[in-house]
């Protein structure tokens, strides 16, 4: 990012009177490191989005929660072969979960071959993202805002954040379809 670009988006997190201030579409993705499979398995997400031509990452609040089981993670699954003949190179689930709980849920939903489970154990990404919100009535703790993006080349192409940030509607799949 460049240092211009770099203050225009601190200022506008500091000064703005806009509500929305987390990552916009333009902004690189930031690099932080994420869990694949165990907590000893991470890679920096700048290095695995940066080479991919196009690429949707979802962030959701919990891994085997209801809304993120029964509906938002499994549409991406079923259509995985749909996005990729779009050009999709990578389908990739985010969540403030630890690698093996991510893992367990992949496992469960069969999700393996179709989308790249990243588990953020301590929220680094989503806070990177400004993209956290407390949840720590019904989870715990901090938790990722329900959201989807459409990534290319490491940048983020359009964002998609549910205004409530657990709800389904903005960020399901079928949304997403419309614009790549």
């Amino acid at each position: 990012m460049s240092l211009s670009r770099a203050f225009s988006f601190v200022q506008r997190r500091q000064f703005s009177n806009s509500r929305q201030l987390y990552i916009s579409e333009g902004d690189s993705l930031p690099n932080v490191q994420v869990q694949l499979k165990s907590p000893g398995e991470t890679i920096m997400t700048q290095d695995l989005f940066k080479d991919k031509k196009k690429s949707i990452l979802i962030g959701v609040p919990g891994a085997f929660t209801p809304g993120c089981s029964k509906t938002h993670l499994p549409g991406y699954i079923e259509k995985a072969n749909e996005l990729k003949s779009k050009g999709v190179d990578l389908i990739a689930c985010t969540s403030v979960n630890d690698a093996f709980v991510m893992t367990e849920w992949g496992k469960s939903l069969k999700a393996e071959d179709a989308v790249t489970l990243l588990a953020d154990s301590k929220g680094e990404f989503a806070k990177a993202l400004d993209l956290s919100f407390d949840a720590s009535g019904a989870l715990g703790n901090h938790r990722s805002k329900r959201f989807a993006a459409i990534i290319k080349e490491g940048k983020v192409e359009k964002l998609f954040v549910e205004p409530d940030n657990t709800g389904l509607s903005v960020s399901l799949v079928d949304s997403v379809l419309k614009h790549i």
